[in-house]
């Protein structure tokens, strides 16, 4: 990835599906970068964009088989919890995507399977996953930042709208809607 100067970024658009999993009193995430911002890094949930036809849960269960290696069915999860629209900054592109968060409990940690990356991931990704207690995320970055909130999610818990947010490498300005 080649970083270019900000106003010549491109602009991409897209809804996408995230998965807060849990086992254990811990969350699973993905070490993140932008390849364009040597030595950036944050942690996130599985999960990416929906493909044509898909729903958001159908999204969900596709991107956490794809990233992990785990299979489960779209009925497995709960949710969506929590809804937001999020402008990413970076270095090559600003990402500007509707987000669903679902919640999957599973009863016991296990090793995510990699094997499923696409290219980029293989890069962006290439530090792999870690399980954390919210204890541990204190003075890590973590996108959602507003992920102690779904991480206390239950069942019954309503939708929560997050709203407009930016979550960059490289700033943006809302306004480029």
């Amino acid at each position: 990835m080649v970083a270019v100067p900000p106003p010549q970024r491109r602009v991409r658009r897209r809804q996408a599906a995230r998965v807060v999993v849990r086992a254990e009193g811990r969350v699973l995430l993905a070490s993140d970068c932008d390849p364009g911002i040597p030595g950036s890094q944050w942690w996130v949930t599985p999960g990416g964009g929906l493909d044509i036809g898909e729903s958001f849960a159908q999204a969900a269960a596709r991107e956490l088989a794809e990233e992990t290696g785990l299979l489960v069915d779209p009925g497995d999860f709960f949710g969506p919890v929590a809804r937001r629209v999020v402008h990413h900054g970076y270095s090559d592109q600003v990402l500007v995507q509707r987000e669903d968060f679902f919640v999957l409990d599973l009863p016991a940690r296990y090793e995510p399977d990699t094997a499923g990356f696409t290219a980029e991931e293989k890069v962006t990704m290439a530090a792999g996953f870690g399980w954390f207690t919210v204890a541990d995320l204190v003075g890590k970055i973590v996108w959602p930042v507003e992920l102690p909130r779904l991480i206390a999610a239950t069942i019954a818990t309503q939708l929560i709208d997050f709203g407009d947010v930016e979550e960059s490498t490289v700033p943006v300005r809302l306004g480029h809607r």
